[in-house]
Parts: C-alpha cells; sequence; structure tokens
C-alpha cells in the first residue's frame, strides 16, 4: 500500500485489521492519554476488540467512506489520523485523530490531516471537511486553527462526558471549505 513521509522519521500509512496487535499495543501506551477525548467504541481493550475497530474502518473504505491511517515513528506505531465519516452524496466528511504523549509537539497531526483533507477535497470531491472537539480539548482546537478551519459553533452539552461523572459536555464544530482550502494552498499558503 502507500506510506507518505510527515517528517525525516515519520510517516503515514494505512492501519488494517491485520496490524489489530500493534494498534492493541499502541492502544495500550495511550490510553489513558485519549480516553477523555475519543469515544469507548474506539479505545480496543483486547485484540478482538481492536480488530473489530480495524474491520470497520475497512468496512467503510470498501464502501466508499473514508479510513483510519497510523503514524509511524522511528518505525513504531503512536497515533493516526481517520475519516470519522465520508458521505459523498452530501459532500461532507468528519476528519479527527489521535496521538500517544511520545509522539506530541512534532506537527505530526496537523501534516497528516494535511494529507486527508487535499485528497478529500481534490480526490473525492468534498465540499465540506468536519472537525468535532470536546470544547476543553486545547490541542485538539490548535491542531483546527492550524489547518485554517472556522469555528462554526458550540453544541452545548451534546455528548456525555467521559469522566464517569455522568454529566454532558460541549462539542465544538470546526470546519473547511472546499475553495477555501483550494484558495490557501494555490495562494502559496499552507493550510
Amino acid at each position: 500500500m502507500y506510506t507518505y513521509p510527515l517528517t525525516d522519521t515519520a510517516t503515514l500509512r494505512p492501519l488494517e485489521p491485520w496490524r489489530a496487535e500493534e494498534f492493541l499495543a499502541h492502544l495500550d501506551r495511550a490510553r489513558v492519554h485519549i480516553a477523555p477525548w475519543v469515544g469507548p467504541g474506539f479505545v480496543a481493550t483486547d485484540l478482538d476488540s481492536a480488530r473489530t475497530v480495524l474491520r470497520r474502518y475497512a468496512d467503510a473504505v470498501s464502501s466508499g467512506g473514508g479510513g483510519i491511517h497510523g503514524i509511524w515513528l522511528d518505525g513504531t506505531l503512536v497515533g493516526g489520523v481517520l475519516f470519522v465519516s465520508l458521505d459523498s452524496a452530501s459532500g461532507v466528511c468528519e476528519v479527527g485523530c489521535w496521538l500517544e504523549p511520545a509522539a506530541e509537539g512534532r506537527g505530526l497531526v496537523t501534516r497528516a490531516i494535511r494529507l486527508l483533507i487535499d485528497w478529500a477535497v481534490r480526490d473525492r470531491g468534498m465540499h465540506r471537511v468536519e472537525w468535532h472537539t470536546l470544547a476543553t480539548n486545547e490541542r485538539s482546537i490548535h491542531v483546527a486553527q492550524r489547518l485554517g478551519m472556522r469555528r462554526d459553533g458550540v453544541m452545548r452539552q451534546s455528548v456525555p462526558a467521559r469522566d464517569g461523572s455522568g454529566t454532558r459536555a460541549d462539542l465544538e464544530v470546526w470546519s473547511i471549505l472546499a475553495h477555501e482550502w483550494l484558495s490557501a494552498a494555490e495562494g502559496g499558503r499552507t493550510p
């Protein structure tokens, strides 16, 4: 399959079901760090659930949807980016990410998401690319800003808080439109 260089020591490539053991080992390192920010169905706890997560995204690819892509740093899976959804009929997709602490602060997610957005806009004809994040996730909000996205608004108390408190959390929606993405690229500005 493909491999895209993100830096001299980091690459982006498909995260396929046959990589379930590697994915689970990565999640074991990242679990506590990412659990507050990602859905509970994503954070697999055993090999079968890791395979299930990766199969879900492989099935989405085979039916015309997006997929899940791993970020490897020095040969070790440290995170990834994905299409949470990709709807060709509406021209709208949502991208997302996760990363273990050892790989933070290197710009890997921003570079990888740029590749996904560019592919979605140029190859799949997406009109709108969305980024949903908990309002308290400052690192995620900063990625959206670096990508040139605009904050569309806040969906107040739209998701259960992931801290076990039984409360609800606000979700911010950010987006970039195809013409904004292409205009920035053509103007020599890196979105």
